[in-house]
């Protein structure tokens, strides 16, 4: 991709919906749970769920691994496909106590801790990339189902190429930045949600411009208007 282009589109979405401050947590550990439980759900749910923990007094690693499965499920319930979510959280938290904690963690290099998280059950590419961009701060680009439909939308992409192809792609183009792939992630996600949503308002969005997606949207749209 290039350079140029993902800088533009950038600086159209940061004029247009300002900074993120991403991600929505107040410790690295929250930080990981949120990656866990926003599979598959909107974040308001995972809110609701961290909500729970938080109450509960198991808002952390040896409080989630005290608990039963089970009982950990029903906390997270909000967050939808709980038991799932409860046995992959658990991976993780095991995960993290046998490597030493979050701190052995954070001294390890993030060609050796990416392929690490990835060995956990559960925890895929896009969630281990949530972990290591959001909590270890590291330059890795996030891909997500908007970036891919955005990006497609605009004709920089296909859309159905493979995670890492997109995620190199992006890190090559934009160059290794923690700060921007914070924000830039975190634009995709408002400007997914906000107009370049599965049924898209082209007339409400700032990359309109950028965007063949408009042009052929208002053709068909008018084209079955007139059926």
């Amino acid at each position: 991709m290039e350079p140029e282009s993902l800088r533009r589109v950038y600086e159209l979405l940061h004029a247009a919906y300002g900074p993120q401050q991403w991600w929505p947590g107040d410790t690295r550990f929250e930080i990981m749970v949120g990656a866990v439980l926003t599979q598959n759900t909107a974040w308001i749910n995972v809110e609701r769920a961290i909500v729970n923990l938080e109450a509960s007094g198991a808002l952390s690693l040896e409080g989630v691994l005290a608990l039963s499965a089970e009982a950990l499920a029903e906390l997270i319930r909000p967050a939808g496909y709980f038991n799932v979510k409860a046995r992959r959280l658990l991976n993780l938290c095991h995960f993290i106590r046998q490597q030493g904690g979050e701190q052995r963690l954070a001294d390890r290099q993030t060609d050796a801790l990416r392929p690490a998280l990835l060995e956990v059950n559960g925890v895929g590419p896009e969630t281990a990339d949530d972990i290591l961009l959001y909590a270890f701060e590291r330059p890795v680009f996030v891909i997500d189902a908007y970036t891919r439909r955005i990006f497609s939308r605009l004709g920089m992409i296909s859309g159905d190429e493979p995670y890492e192809h997109l995620r190199q792609g992006f890190q090559q183009g934009l160059g290794p930045d923690v700060a921007l792939y914070n924000e830039y992630h975190g634009l995709i996600v408002s400007h997914a949600k906000q107009a370049c949503a599965k049924r898209p308002l082209c007339d409400d969005c700032c990359l309109r411009g950028e965007c063949g997606f408009t042009t052929s949207h208002r053709i068909s749209s008018l084209q079955n208007r007139g059926k």
